[in-house]
C-alpha cells in the first residue's frame, strides 16, 4: 500500500481486541488497536515475567499502559491495522476484522482498479487514485482509498481529491471521495499478487491448453482426453475435451478445476509402487539422499492442513490423507481430501484406494506445492509462550497436528474458527439429530468433557477414541469435521446398539444421548430427581410434563420448568452439571406452545431437595412449602411458594387458603431456623445451546460469549453441492438479532409473526426441542 505522509514504524506489533475489558472506571471495547514494541515483546516472553500470559500494550487512544490476556489479542500486520483504524466504529471494526476476505482485497488492492463505492447509502462504480493515510499520527496513520465517482455517482462526491488543502490526486469536479475499505466493494476474485505468482510455479495442476493431455472423473470413473479449446480465465472457467476411445465428435465441456493435466498417464501407474501408511518408507535417490527429507524439512505429514494454489487465481485447503511415491514421478506425492468439491476422486486412482474421502473431495498432488494451512499456524493469542532454555528461542507446539486435548471455543476465537460455509460438522444421511447434538455439547462447552477422557473398555474405548479425536478436537482445532468421521462413529454405534437404521434413519437426539453416554461409555447420570416418596430416580435428559395453562401464552423455560416439577411433585437432589431439558412437543408436529422464550439463567434454588428457601413474605428462612399456592399470583409472581411459620399460619388463616395442606422443609445443616437470610444463595445453571426441530430436520443455537448478542446458528447441511452424488454443505453463522428479542416485552413477542422475524431468531423462538444448561461450578467435580 502507498504511504502518502510519512513512514510507519515498522519496529512496533499491532493487535486487535477480540473481546472488551475493564481499564479502571470504564470499558475497553471489543474491536479497538492495541500496540507494543517489538523489543519489549522479546524481553516479555525472555523474562520470568509474573504474568506469562499477559501482554503489557497500549491502546491506541489510551494514555497508560495496560496488562491484556493474550488470549484476547489477536496480532496484525502493520498494513492489516492501518486499513482498519480508518473504521472508526469498534464494533464495525472487529466485524470488518473478523470477515477476512474484504480486508485481503484491501491489502491486495492497487491504483487503477475499478471498484464500488458506497456514499450516502447508495453504490457508484468508482475508480481508486490514491491509498495511503490522509493526516498526520504519531503512532499509526490510518489508510484510507481515494477514489472518483464514475457513471451516476459522477458530481456526488465530496472533493477533487484533495483533503484539508493537500492534493492527494485529481479527479472530476466534486467527485472524489477519501473512504475506509469497508466501503469500498472490490468486485471479481482477490488479485494476483507477486507471492501468489511465486507459489503458483509449484502449481498442483498446470494451465492447460490446446493439445493437452488430461485426466477427470465422471461419477467416480476415470476418464482421459485431450484438450481442444480453453475459456477465458476465471472461476467458471471450462475445457472442451475430445474424449480418448471415442467418436471423433464426442467433445466434452468440463469445470478446469475438474481436470487434471497427465504428467504421468494413469493408464502406467503400477499400485505394488504406491506407498500406504501414515509415515512414508524412505525411498534412495542417485545422490544417496533419502524422500523422507522431503517431508521432515516441510514438516508436513498425514493429517497435516494444508494449503494449495489449485489455479492461477484459486486457493483450495484440505488435510493429507496419503503420503507416498507414484511410479515415473520423481517427487514425493501427497493425497489430499480438500474442504470444497473442487477434487476428482473419493481417494481412489485406477481402482486402486489410497485413502477414502467424499467422492469428488480428493485429489493427488505433489508434495512441494503443499504449504501449512496458514488459518491454524501458530498465533499468539492461541498458543503458549515459553522460552527454551536449550536453544534460547521461542517454544510453540506445531499447530497442523490435533493434540490429544484441545479446549473449547469461546468469544472472538470460536467466531474465528466456526464462522462461514464448510464449517461445523458436516450432514449426511439423516445425520443432523447426532450433528445438531455435538455441535451443541461440545463447540464451546467442556461441560461433557469428562466423557472423552474417562477410563474405558476396549470397545467402548474406541467409540471414546472416534468421538474425541476424530470429531471433537477437530472441531475444535480446525472448526470442521468431515461427514466420515460421524458415519465411523455411527457405524459404531450400530455395532453396539445392534440397530441397523443408525447408518441410515433419521432419530431423536436423546436416543443418541441415552445411547452413547449411557449404555456404551457408562457415563454417571446428569440428573438425579427425588419423587414424592423420596426415592431417587436417574436420567440424563429431563422431558417437560405440563398441562395446558391458559395463563402461559408464550412461556419462559424458568416457567415451564417449575410448571412440571410441581406437576409431577419433583425436586432435584443435587445440582446437576449438565441439565438437558425437553419441550413439551410430542412427535416432530405437535408443540404445546407457539413460541418459548429461553432462559439465559436457570434458578433452580427452588427445586434442590435440600436447598434453604426464602419465606415469600418476610425473607426469613423457610419452614414450609405449599403447593396448593403455586398459581396463587397475589403474593408473589413465582410459583413455588415458601413461607416460615408465622407467616404461614398468617396466609393460610385466609378462607380461601384454610384448606390447604403443606409440607415441612428439611432445614440445612449450619442453619438455625427464625434466621433471617439477607441474600439466600441462589444455585443458577447458563444457557448454553439449543437444538431446534423443523420438518424432521434438526440445528442448533450456541451461546459462544458472554455478550447478549453472541449466538452462532449450526445447519449440517445448510446447502448441497451437486445431485444425489454430490454432497451437503455445513455452515456456522452468527444471529447476533437473538438478543434483540429476548429483551422484548412479552406481549410483543406474543403479537409478533414468525414470519417477521430477522435472521434465524424464528426457529429459536418457535422450534426449540431441547435446551442444554451448565453449572460452571459443578462442572469442575464431575
Amino acid at each position: 500500500m502507498a504511504q502518502h505522509t510519512r513512514e510507519i514504524d515498522d519496529l512496533l506489533m499491532y493487535f486487535i481486541l477480540l473481546e472488551s475489558f475493564p481499564v479502571g472506571a470504564h470499558t475497553v471495547e471489543a474491536g479497538r488497536l492495541c500496540f507494543m514494541s517489538e523489543e519489549a515483546y522479546v524481553q516479555h516472553v525472555a523474562s520470568d515475567h509474573p504474568s506469562p500470559h499477559c501482554l503489557r500494550v497500549n491502546v491506541l487512544g489510551e494514555n497508560n499502559a495496560t496488562e491484556v490476556d493474550v488470549n484476547v489479542l489477536h496480532p496484525l500486520s502493520t498494513n492489516q491495522a492501518a486499513l482498519l483504524l480508518a473504521v472508526k466504529n469498534s464494533a464495525e471494526r472487529l466485524n470488518c476484522f473478523l470477515e477476512r476476505g474484504l480486508l485481503e482485497h484491501a491489502l491486495l488492492a492497487k491504483v487503477g482498479q475499478h471498484v464500488l463505492a458506497e456514499h450516502e447509502q447508495s453504490i457508484y462504480p468508482a475508480l481508486i487514485h490514491f491509498i495511503g493515510n490522509i493526516s498526520d499520527n504519531c503512532i499509526l496513520p490510518p489508510v484510507y482509498f481515494g477514489v472518483e465517482l464514475e457513471g451516476d455517482g459522477e458530481g456526488k462526491g465530496q472533493n477533487s481529491g484533495s483533503h484539508k488543502d493537500t492534493a492527494f490526486f485529481k479527479c472530476k469536479k466534486n467527485s472524489g471521495l477519501f473512504l475506509p475499505f469497508n466501503k469500498i466493494i472490490f468486485t471479481g476474485p482477490l488479485p494476483y499478487s507477486d507471492v501468489s505468482a511465486s507459489f503458483a510455479k509449484t502449481d498442483v495442476i498446470s494451465p492447460v491448453k490446446s493439445g493437452d493431455k488430461v485426466a477427470f472423473y465422471v461419477e467416480n470413473t476415470l476418464k482421459r482426453g485431450l484438450v481442444m479449446a480453453t475459456s477465458n480465465p476465471g472461476s467458471d472457467s471450462c475445457v472442451e475435451v475430445l474424449m480418448e476411445d471415442g467418436p471423433i465428435d464426442d467433445v466434452l465441456k468440463i469445470p478446469l478445476v475438474s481436470v487434471m493435466k497427465e504428467e504421468a498417464p494413469p493408464s502406467e501407474l503400477h499400485t505394488d509402487s504406491v506407498l500406504h501408511g501414515k509415515s512414508p518408507i524412505s525411498h534412495s535417490t542417485s545422490n544417496g539422499e533419502q524422500k523422507k527429507e522431503d517431508i521432515d524439512q516441510r514438516h508436513l505429514e498425514v493429517n497435516s492442513m494444508v494449503q494449495i494454489q489449485y489455479n492461477e487465481r484459486d486457493l483450495v485447503y484440505g488435510t493429507i490423507r496419503w503420503l507416498g511415491h507414484l511410479p515415473e514421478i520423481e517427487d514425493l506425492m501427497a493425497g489430499v481430501e480438500l474442504e470444497d468439491g473442487k477434487g476428482y476422486t473419493d481417494g481412489t486412482l485406477k481402482n486402486h484406494q489410497y485413502f477414502s474421502c467424499t467422492p469428488k473431495q480428493g485429489i493427488f498432488v505433489k508434495l512441494k506445492a503443499c504449504k501449512p494451512d496458514p488459518r491454524f499456524l501458530p498465533k499468539m493469542n492461541s498458543l503458549p509462550m515459553s522460552l527454551d532454555p536449550s536453544t534460547n528461542s521461542l517454544c510453540v507446539a506445531a499447530s497442523h497436528k490435533i493434540m490429544e486435548k484441545v479446549p473449547p471455543l469461546h468469544g472472538g476465537a470460536a467466531v474465528e474458527m466456526l464462522k462461514g460455509r464448510m464449517k461445523g460438522i458436516q450432514g449426511h444421511c439423516n445425520s443432523c439429530y447426532m450433528d445438531a447434538a455435538l455441535f451443541s455439547l461440545f463447540s464451546c462447552s467442556s461441560v461433557l468433557d469428562s466423557l472423552l477422557f474417562k477410563p474405558s473398555s476396549i470397545t467402548d474405548g474406541h467409540i471414546q477414541r472416534i468421538l474425541r479425536e476424530e470429531i471433537v478436537n477437530p472441531l475444535r482445532r480446525i472448526g470442521y469435521v468431515p461427514a466420515s468421521s460421524v458415519m465411523m462413529l455411527r457405524q459404531q454405534l450400530k455395532q453396539e446398539s445392534q440397530c441397523d437404521s443408525f447408518t441410515t434413519s433419521e432419530k431423536d437426539p436423546e436416543e443418541f444421548l441415552n445411547l452413547i453416554v449411557h449404555r456404551i461409555l457408562g457415563m454417571e447420570p446428569l440428573l438425579k430427581l427425588c419423587s414424592k416418596d423420596q426415592s431417587v430416580q436417574a436420567s440424563y435428559c429431563y422431558q417437560i410434563f405440563i398441562e395446558k395453562q391458559q395463563t402461559l401464552t408464550i412461556p419462559n423455560v424458568q416457567q415451564l420448568l417449575e410448571h412440571s416439577f410441581h406437576h409431577s411433585n419433583l425436586k432435584l437432589a443435587e445440582v446437576p452439571s449438565c441439565f438437558i431439558i425437553q419441550m413439551p412437543r410430542f412427535g416432530k408436529d405437535y408443540k404445546m406452545f407457539s413460541k418459548i422464550i429461553p432462559s439465559l439463567e436457570l434458578d433452580i434454588t427452588d427445586l434442590l431437595q435440600d436447598s434453604p428457601r426464602e419465606c415469600v413474605v418476610c425473607g426469613a428462612l423457610a419452614t414450609k412449602e405449599c403447593s396448593e399456592c403455586f398459581k396463587d399470583k397475589v403474593l408473589s409472581e413465582s410459583g413455588l411458594k415458601h413461607y416460615c411459620d408465622v407467616c404461614a399460619k398468617q396466609v393460610h388463616s385466609h378462607h380461601k387458603r384454610r384448606t390447604h395442606r403443606l409440607t415441612s422443609l428439611q432445614i440445612p445443616v449450619g442453619v438455625q431456623q427464625g434466621q433471617t437470610l439477607a441474600q439466600v444463595p441462589r444455585e443458577t445453571l447458563d444457557l448454553f445451546a439449543v437444538l431446534c426441530i423443523e420438518t424432521s430436520h434438526y440445528v442448533s443455537f450456541v451461546k459462544y460469549g458472554p455478550e447478549k448478542g453472541s449466538w452462532m446458528f449450526f445447519d449440517s447441511m445448510a446447502d448441497r453441492y451437486g445431485d444425489e452424488n454430490g454432497y451437503n454443505i455445513p455452515e456456522v453463522s452468527l444471529c447476533p438479532e437473538v438478543a434483540i428479542y429476548l429483551a422484548s416485552p412479552v406481549k410483543e413477542l406474543a403479537s409478533q409473526n414468525p414470519r417477521d422475524m430477522k435472521g434465524v431468531a424464528k426457529r429459536l423462538f418457535c422450534d426449540a426441542y431441547m435446551y442444554l444448561y451448565q453449572s460452571k461450578s459443578m462442572a469442575l467435580y464431575k
